[in-house]
């Protein structure tokens, strides 16, 4: 399938906008629709760091994917579709639900609409998912039968019993989640995300559109944004030892998620676009492995050279999961995709970014009280 001229919505973001120089220098013409999110980007858009990388060098479009005369426009010409925009942050989702569903969910139905009803070249489309969807990870019980646990309880997590259960199972044991496992989602969030990736996935196939849909594990790495507090702890936690604050750790510190590095979700997405065996697929796309949240504080600190004091506090949030990293047998074996960046190194390359960016006032304290208002935060 020839594929010359790609639509990258969200494309000024994180992922995007990477995705978007890669594409370019691989001789792909882009269009971008963005609205250049304030949460993201700051109030003086200009000067966003992400949006400067891209500018000039994409065909721009400051709009928002709720409408359908910025959908028509960003379009056009266009062969195929990277769909990356969504509000993101599974705290903020249990708050701000209206507008998860409004972008997540009525965004892509929008999409799918003028695919459906309106003329256009579209001939593929990529719809990144989300690792939200899993829900807590998959384990294995004493018996050696595989188990989903449900969400954790407001009652277990008060008393600091963090490990998640299932029904009278005893030393449950954290096993890699492959895209047949059961999906469960624990935040808004995460329900929002399930939602994208199965209409993406039924209204393609019955097009004659090919899809394919990237469940995208912890994605960080240079260019992420320093701003959003709601999401990416990699960049709050620096946010907060470059300011020489303590580091607040939930629960125990012991909480895991798969980090895979930007230049390999870009990597990752790239295939989805090139490669026909990707046609009808849903991927994970991680490293692999498992990281604790405290290993990820101190490794921060060590590159920082800053040891702030890494407070464990017990605090939880309702809707996060415990543990969850990816089994990524089947993107190796269909596409071929293997991660380059191992995490120390990852994490030394982003470190390296940080110091050379201003620190900026975090607003992390402010969205903790946030959360703590609602009865989301304990």
């Amino acid at each position: 399938m020839r594929i010359e001229k790609i639509l990258i919505t969200g494309g000024a973001g994180f992922i995007g906008s990477a995705l978007s120089l890669h594409l370019i220098e691989k001789g792909y013409k882009v269009n971008v629709l963005d609205n250049l999110s304030e949460q993201i980007h700051g109030k003086n858009t200009s000067d966003s760091p992400l949006y400067k990388t891209i500018k000039d060098k994409v065909n721009f479009i400051h709009g928002t994917v709720t409408s359908k005369t910025d959908w028509l426009k960003a379009i056009q010409d266009c062969d195929a579709i990277v769909h990356l925009a969504a509000e993101t942050g599974t705290g903020q989702s249990m708050y701000k639900i209206n507008d998860y569903v409004s972008v997540n969910i009525g965004g892509t139905a929008l999409m799918l609409d003028i695919l459906t009803n309106e003329k256009h070249k579209i001939k593929k489309v990529i719809i990144a998912s989300s690792r939200a969807i899993y829900g807590e990870g998959k384990y294995v019980d004493e018996a050696g039968n595989f188990v989903y646990p449900e969400s954790r309880s407001d009652e277990d997590l008060l008393q600091g019993k963090f490990e998640p259960t299932y029904k009278n199972a005893v030393n449950l044991k954290l096993v890699a989640t492959d895209e047949d496992s059961v999906i469960h989602p624990t935040s808004v969030y995460g329900i929002t995300k399930q939602n994208q990736e199965q209409m993406v996935m039924t209204v393609c196939s019955a097009l004659g559109i090919d899809a394919t849909a990237f469940r995208y594990q912890n994605v960080y790495g240079p260019g992420q944004s320093l701003r959003n507090p709601y999401t990416g702890i990699l960049s709050i936690f620096s946010s907060l030892i470059n300011s020489g604050k303590e580091v607040n750790i939930f629960e125990d510190g012991k909480e895991s998620r798969d980090f895979v590095f930007i230049s390999d979700v870009v990597a990752a997405t790239t295939l989805g676009i090139e490669n026909d065996n990707a046609r009808g697929q849903v991927f994970n796309v991680g490293s692999g492995v498992a990281t604790t949240v405290l290993q990820v504080a101190q490794t921060l600190c060590k590159h920082y050279e800053k040891m702030v004091p890494l407070k464990i506090t017990g605090n939880y949030r309702l809707g996060d999961i415990r543990h969850n990293y990816a089994d990524i047998s089947k993107i190796k074996s269909i596409l071929g995709f293997i991660p380059l960046v191992h995490f120390e190194e990852g994490i030394r390359q982003f470190a390296d970014w940080v110091k050379q960016q201003e620190v900026n006032a975090s607003g992390y304290e402010l969205s903790l009280e946030e959360m703590r208002s609602k009865g989301l935060l304990k």
